[in-house]
Parts: structure tokens; sequence; C-alpha cells
């Protein structure tokens, strides 16, 4: 049964970013905008062979030129990079290196181009050792080993390996079933594109270190940096007041940030380390490729009964995150076998990209599933209308699930009814096609803090952890406050992004920031506005608990024309302090998900390969939604990525050298406005009984099923299923002319 939405004063609404004026006027400082007296500028150098021992590192030539103040590398600085290997050690620079971009060196100077220069005249002997760039063949016996235990990424904990998940009786499942079909897709590394480059200012002062961070967590920052340079918590700060975006791999604190302090402590000077774009997507990690089999059943109608996924994913040379595959998880699957083998190869790391698990997977279990409808001559909608979930792993019910209203409405939106047709079926040489696809996201709750100060003049100021990357996070955290306290939005002012000055964060990734810091924002109102009521109560000659606060007018309940404003109330008492640390969990018994149903509409010319999307509509259960006009701009950021990833983004890697070949914007055809649709988004708004104001999870969903749902809308059109990705006009061209 829906939960009904409640009336809200400020949440809700489409409210602009509170520090929107600062973004589109440049006055608000990102980490590139740092400058400080007497700073060096550092750059990177980074091994040109996938596998090799550094047998030895001259780097006087460097060192000797006109500006060079500092050289770094591995026979010199040995610092730990704890998250960036978790399932065996890795360091800022490593000997052997593993992958071609590994860094070797790093260069502080005077200037840029000095610094560029002094990498050229640094020696590096290399002793090759082979090298594999396929994860199944780095599986075979003879295969070159990467890692100290072999190519299999066995850690610990989450990070074990296989990955391996069951429930129900798979034997009887696949028993059961009229048909079983098995077949393989394929994805392929993309990178995170973000915007902004990978930026780092740090210095020393005395014994503390301050790092001006590109990141997505400063209290997780700061704890690794503390950690891997063996310092106190207190001798670390972190600081990151404005980010322009990192998708998942700007979370905790990455090798830059350890060179840039390690350049820094060496030079006794200020140190920027920018990197290249190029630096940015062969020094950092992207999203994990997969090789995905699938074994399905089902019956005449399409109900599934069985389903077993053997895949094998490509974490590259570390292993930063789990390798995952979760596609499956939002179809009734009574009886379910997965394992995942995560392996290390000598390329570029993959790791956390928005929705690490999930977009590559749903390709994967919901194209196989359109094809099933195909065989089986069912309309696509009623095969995934007939299996969207209703209980998680068959028998736990979810905190809310409106997954069902995302089909229909979605479905009427885009005219399903009306424009669907057998696949292949239009004439001409432009095909029209239309798709879907099911997905979402988990959505959990877990550590907060805040604070909050009322002010005598009765404005009130927010102190989070929490850093803004592209999702409105910092206005998000007002809106909460806002509304939890009962003033207007434009009397709450936000300090975020500061270690020394700002509460615990559990970082802006996983789509946690609403969920675990969100509840400790109201809790910090709630202790606030217990001391407002109690310093009003003789003013209003009545019991705290008889008052309350809207619109920043302190009233009794039992006669709000009784009011008062409330910096009357605080004027003479100074600030008031509210302080909250809350970390909620949900009852054993549920679990939390949001949930979307995705449609397109494409063209696909079969002259040229081009595939046009002219209608997309995403149909998202998230939950209350805190701030529309953030929370759309999400869902539609979230389906250009899955564009790219559909139809033109892979890193591709030379087979024989094993070299990014187009490791940069123009060659990794990242979509452009002229490559994407307008996007239709439609918010079916129901209250979720766990959540900060009945809100769940938006920034990662959008993502997880636009992949599938173009992948299924090209199928429509062309009659011809792509199982590997991305589907380029090379690949429609060749299919067609068969």
């Amino acid at each position: 049964m829906a939960q009904a939405q409640k009336e809200f004063s400020v949440v809700g609404k489409t409210t602009p970013r509170i520090d929107a004026y600062e973004r589109v006027t440049g006055q608000a400082q990102y980490t590139g905008d740092i400058q400080l007296p007497g700073v060096l500028y550092a750059r990177v150098l980074r091994s040109p062979v996938p596998h090799a021992k550094i047998v030895s590192i001259d780097t006087s030539k460097a060192e000797k030129l006109p500006g060079v103040k500092a050289v770094i590398h591995h026979g010199n600085t040995q610092i730990p990079w704890s998250s960036g290997g978790l399932t065996h050690k890795r360091f800022i620079f490593n000997n052997p290196v593993r992958f071609v971009g590994d860094a070797v060196a790093a260069v502080a100077a005077t200037d840029r181009q000095i610094a560029e220069d002094a990498l050229g005249l640094i020696d590096v002997k290399y002793e090759k050792i082979p090298h594999v760039l396929d994860a199944k063949e780095a599986l075979k016996p003879d295969a070159p080993k990467i890692a100290p235990n072999g190519n299999l990424s066995v850690g610990t904990g989450a990070f074990s390996a296989p990955i391996e998940e069951s429930w129900g009786d798979l034997d009887e499942g696949f028993k059961e079933a009229d048909r079983v079909f098995e077949d393989t897709y394929i994805s392929k590394h993309v990178n995170n594109a973000q915007i902004e480059r990978r930026v780092s200012v740090a210095k020393w002062d005395g014994g503390k270190l301050t790092v001006f961070a590109s990141t997505q967590g400063v209290s997780n920052a700061r704890t690794d940096i503390a950690k891997d340079f063996g310092l106190p918590l207190s001798k670390v700060r972190v600081v990151c007041k404005y980010m322009g975006g990192g998708f998942g791999n700007k979370n905790q604190a990455q090798d830059y940030d350890y060179m840039a302090a390690a350049l820094a402590r060496v030079s006794g000077q200020p140190v920027k380390l920018e990197f290249t774009r190029e630096d940015d997507y062969i020094g950092m990690h992207g999203r994990w490729s997969s090789e995905q089999r699938y074994k399905i059943g089902v019956k005449q109608d399409g109900t599934i009964t069985a389903v077993q996924l053997d895949a094998v994913t490509n974490m590259g040379a570390y292993r930063k995150q789990s390798g995952n595959l979760s596609g499956t998880d939002f179809y009734q699957i009574p009886n379910f076998k997965k394992v995942i083998l995560p392996v290390h190869t000598n390329t570029v790391v993959a790791a956390n990209y928005r929705a690490p698990a999930y977009p590559q997977s749903v390709f994967g279990f919901a194209s196989f599933l359109d094809q099933i409808a195909f065989e089986l001559g069912i309309n696509p909608l009623d095969m995934f209308m007939r299996n969207r979930i209703r209980l998680s792993k068959n028998k736990t019910p979810f905190t809310s699930n409106y997954l069902e209203q995302c089909i229909i409405e979605g479905s009427k939106r885009i005219g399903w009814n009306e424009k669907w047709h057998k696949p292949g079926a239009t004439s001409g040489p432009v095909k029209h096609g239309i798709g879907m696809a099911l997905a979402g996201y988990p959505y959990r709750s877990g550590l907060g803090a805040a604070t909050i100060r009322v002010n005598p003049d009765g404005t009130a100021h927010v102190l989070v952890g929490v850093t803004d990357i592209g999702t409105g996070a910092k206005s998000t955290m007002a809106i909460i406050a806002a509304e939890a306290l009962g003033i207007p939005l434009n009397q709450i002012q936000v300090t975020n992004g500061d270690t020394d000055v700002t509460p615990y964060s559990v970082g802006e990734s996983g789509s946690r920031t609403t969920s675990f810091t969100g509840p400790a924002v109201v809790a910090a109102a709630e202790d606030v506005r217990k001391q407002i009521f109690a310093l009003a109560a003789n003013e209003f000659k009545a019991k705290p608990e008889e008052l309350d606060l809207r619109d920043g007018q302190v009233f009794a309940k039992s006669d709000p024309s009784k009011k008062l404003p409330l910096g009357r109330i605080v004027k003479d008492s100074g600030d008031l302090i509210g302080r909250a640390t809350t970390n909620p969990s949900f009852p054993k018994e549920v679990e939390g998900k949001s949930f979307v149903a995705h449609f397109a509409e494409v063209e696909v010319d079969t002259w040229t390969g081009h595939v046009k999307i002219t209608r997309y509509v995403a149909a998202h259960d998230s939950g209350t939604i805190l701030n529309r006009l953030t929370a759309e701009s999400q869902v539609k950021g979230g389906i250009v990525q899955g564009i790219g990833m559909a139809l033109t983004e892979e890193l591709l890697i030379d087979k024989v050298t094993g070299i990014p070949i187009n490791p940069n914007y123009r060659d990794a055809k990242v979509p452009t406005h002229l490559e994407t649709p307008d996007v239709e988004v439609i918010f079916i708004e129901n209250y979720d009984p766990y959540g900060c104001f009945g809100g769940k999870v938006v920034g990662e969903p959008p993502i997880t099923a636009a992949v599938a749902t173009i992948a299924n809308a090209i199928f429509n059109a062309t009659g011809k299923r792509f199982k590997e990705l991305p589907i380029t006009p090379g690949k429609i061209l060749q299919a067609v002319q068969v």
C-alpha cells in the first residue's frame, strides 16, 4: 500500500542551488583555483610498458635542471596507498610496474613546463616481464603472474573471490522450465570522464599537513592520509569546498594527494599536482569490463524459473572495488546462483564508476530477457512486468517498491502499446525501434554527523562534512535543515568540506549523502529546536512542548496567531548549538532500494550505422524528491553517461604493447549535447517510511537501465541482437548487411 506523500514547506520544491551564483560567476574556488605563496607545480612520470621490473632510476639530470625542487620515486619514497589496492599492497610508486600508466616518479618545479621537461630527463631502465591483457587468458595456469597471490583477485571480506551468491534450488528451477536459454554478453572498460581534472594542493605547517583535494570524501581522505603517512588525525586537514564531478573515482585519498604531500615535504614548499587529461584516463580507474555467461530457465509465458550467471570481471592491475555484477537484482528469480571471478590483468585499474556493478550487468541480463521474449513471441513489456521484483532474493520485502507504477507510467508516456512492433519490421533504410529495461540501486542508511548554530538574528548556520560533487548535496543539506528547523531556506548558511571545521561524512559515493548525513541534520535541528522552545516558554507562558516553529516564527500550537520572530527569542542568549551523530539502520526484515523503468525510441540508419535516440522516458521510484530541479538533472546526467557506454565509449588497448590508444575526450567519444536527446523524467513519488523526509536514492539509479534500454531499442529497430558493447556504427553495418 502506498504511503501518503506528506506536505512540506521547503522539501519537494524546484530549488536552485544555494551556491549557484558563486559557481556561474567564477567566484567558487575549486581545487585547481587554489594558489598558495611559493607554490611549486608537479607532474608524474608513468610506465610506458605493461609489466616490468625497474632496474634503476637516474634522476640526476632532472635534479640539475634549473627550477626543479624535488624528485620522488620508489627508490626514495615508499609510501603505501592502502585504498589503492585491497588484495595486495600498493604504493604510490611500485616496483614492478604492472600496467602502462603505473606511476614511476613525480617532479616538483617552479613552473609546469619545467616539471614536464624534467620528466624527460629521468632515465629509467626496465626489465620487461611477460604480460597479460585479457581477463580469461589471465586465469590460465601458465599466464604471467601479476599479483603475489595470483591473478584471481582474492582478498578478504567483501573483496574475497570468487564472488558467490545463491538461493533456492537451481537444478529444480531448470527442471520446472519449459525452455532454457544460454548466451554471453560483454561490456568494456569505460572511464568516468568527469570535466574537472584531478588536482591536489598540499602544504606542511610544522608537522601538520593540509591537503586541498578534489575528493568526494574529505573525512575518508583525511583518514587515508593519516594512516599511510603515519600521522595522527589531528595533524591532517583535508579541504574540498567545490568539486567538479568524480562519479566514483575521487572518493578517499588518491595517489596524487600523496605525491603532492610527499613533494611538499621534500621541497619545503606548497605543491600543486595537476593531472593531464591522459593521466585522468590511465592513471585513475574506470568501470570494470565483464564477460557474462547466462543460463535462464523460463515458463512458456515468460516467467523466470531459474538464473545462473558465471562471469569474469577485469579489475586491471589492482583491485580497488568488488568487481561484482548485480543486474539481476530487479527481477523476481526463485532459484539463482552467480559466480563472479574478479581478475587481475596488466591494464588500467577498474573500480567505482556511478553504480559500479549495475549498468554493464543490467545490459547483459535485460538484453537477454528481451531476446527470450522475442524467442517466445511475447511483448517485452509483458516480459518485464511479469518478472519485475517483488521480494529481494525471493524472501525479503522492500522499504517501498513502486516499480510496477514506474513500468505503467513510463510505458504510457512513451506510447509503448501504439509504437511497439516486431523487431526489424519497419521499412526503409532508417529503422524505428523502441526498447525498455528495469533497474535501480540499493538504498542504505548509516553514520552521519551535523552541527547547526542558530544565530541571534534568527538565521542558521549548518556545518556538514559533505562535498557537493554535482548532486546538489550542499543545497540538499540546506533544504533538510530549513524543513527540520522551520525557517526559510534563504536564512540557512552551509559550511562544508573542511575536516578542521566540519563533522564526519561518509563520503559522497554510493548515493549515501541524503540517507547518511540527512538524518543527522534533522537530529541536530531537533536538538536546537528544544533549546529554542525552552527559551520561548516564558515569553508564551507555555510548556516547551506546546510550542512550534514555522517560517521563522515561534508560535503556540493552541493559538498560531500568538507568534514571535525567532530572532526575538534567541537574540539575548547568544548562539544556540545543536549537534547530532546518527547511525540509523533498517530492520533486518526489510531491504532498501530505488527502482527505475526506462524507455527509449531510436532511429537506426542502416546505410551509415548511425543511431539517433529520438525520445527517452525515465520513470523513477525514489521516494520523496527533496529538490526536483537537482533530481531531474541527476537523472538526465546519468542517462547521458549510459548513452556513451552503450554507443561509443571504450578504452581501447593495443593488444601487443598494452598501450591505451584513446585516453582523451576526443578519441574516447564521450557524448556531447549533439548525441543526447531531451529526457522526460517521471518521479513516482511515495513516502518511504525509512527515508529522510521519505526520500530514497536518486544519484546512482539513472545510469543503471540506460545501456540496456538503448540496446533493446536497437534490436527492435534492426532485428539484430548486439551482445558486445559499445554498439558502434561499424558493428551495426556488419550485422545488418549479413
